[in-house]
């Protein structure tokens, strides 16, 4: 069945306009005994008119009106009245259409009886082409439907596929940013402290060749920090906020974060076991990220690390001297204390970072103890 449907769907219109024609002059021929001229006439035209039913459906099924009155045919009004309820959306001119038609095949001229008495219109007869009439009505307006039907699947798929493209694209926009987050934290730190250790070893060194590759280290190390900073920049365009990769450090990697730190730091306090293993990354990447700024920006310095708990709030104050000679000049993306500040508000904490009186700096990060 659905074989054939697919083969009619590939016919193409002009072709079953012209089938639909010839089917409707047959129905004439068959059924024609009055042949005057008149009735002829009428007959081609409600035949023709056909052919131009997809156009004019409402023209079509009035001209198909005269031959039905001279003529028991069924073809050509019922095309006519199929096509017109395909195309409409008006139900009461398709009822008026449905009276008309019913009226018109139960007329009693220009039948007469074997007397030459004119047969009277029954109420059986007007029923009779009544419903005859309302079957292509129903019909066409069922057609109407699965078409309306299709149109709005092909809608609702669309609407999905938008959606899909948009879900697509707000996960490609997390990545990023956490991608973004990552290479700060992590390559940042690592590429700072190769770029501070080249510096004091280009100071420190007495020999020209040493002295060349320290300069060319910490060269290539600026250089990797100014384009790290413009793809973080990039990648915290299109980023909102965003869980952490996997995996990540925790709170049982501070030591060994302060000992690699490459400044004298000093780690003091304790976290309860209970600390979300969220809250615990937080923790650890601000004393990353600070740490850094010491190295960076406070050559020199000593630093504290102090964990410490709240109530039910836990948290870290990282807090270190001035330095104690100038910084080197180092390019700083000024993603950093942003990062943390989000990490910390995903987390429903807060941030605080300000110099300190003495001269130095505090980084002050709070949590609360259930932050997950």
């Amino acid at each position: 069945m659905s074989h054939a449907l697919t083969l009619w769907k590939r016919v193409p219109p002009p072709v079953v306009d012209l089938a639909v024609v010839a089917v409707a002059a047959m129905d004439i021929w068959l059924n024609l005994w009055d042949a005057t001229e008149l009735s002829l006439a009428l007959a081609a035209l409600g035949c023709a008119a056909l052919a131009f039913r997809r156009r004019f459906p409402l023209a079509v099924f009035l001209l198909s009106l005269p031959v039905t009155l001279l003529q028991d045919v069924a073809v050509t009004p019922l095309v006519a009245l199929f096509t017109l309820a395909e195309r409409s959306r008006n139900r009461r001119l398709l009822a008026a259409c449905v009276a008309l038609s019913a009226v018109a095949g139960s007329l009693p001229w220009p039948h007469v009886g074997d007397s030459g008495a004119v047969q009277p219109m029954t109420l059986v007869a007007f029923v009779y082409n009544l419903a005859t009439a309302l079957a292509p009505v129903l019909f066409g307006q069922l057609v109407q439907a699965q078409r309306d039907l299709k149109r709005r699947l092909v809608e609702v798929e669309e609407v999905k596929e938008h959606e899909r493209a948009l879900h697509a694209q707000a996960v490609l926009a997390r990545e990023r940013a956490q991608l973004a987050r990552e290479m700060h934290d992590v390559v940042s730190h690592q590429v700072s402290l190769i770029a501070v250790q080249a510096g004091a070893l280009q100071v420190a060194s007495k020999e020209a060749d040493t002295k060349d590759a320290a300069r060319t280290i910490r060269s290539l190390s600026v250089t990797t920090l100014d384009e790290l900073r413009t793809m973080v920049t990039l990648l915290r365009a299109s980023g909102g906020h965003a869980t952490e990769l996997t995996p990540q450090p925790t709170l049982a990697d501070l030591q060994k974060l302060v000992a690699s730190s490459g400044t004298q730091t000093q780690l003091t306090g304790k976290l309860p076991a209970t600390v979300g293993t969220p809250a615990q990354r937080a923790l650890y990447r601000t004393v990353q990220e600070a740490l850094t700024n010491v190295r960076k920006h406070a050559p020199g310095a000593t630093a504290t690390v102090e964990l410490w708990q709240d109530g039910n709030d836990v948290g870290v104050t990282i807090t270190n001297t001035p330095p104690t000679r100038p910084a080197l000049p180092l390019p700083g993306s000024q993603q950093g204390l942003v990062g943390l500040r989000e990490r910390a508000e995903i987390l429903h904490g807060s941030l605080q970072a300000s110099p300190t009186l003495e001269g130095g700096y505090r980084v002050r990060l709070r949590l609360p103890l259930t932050a997950d």
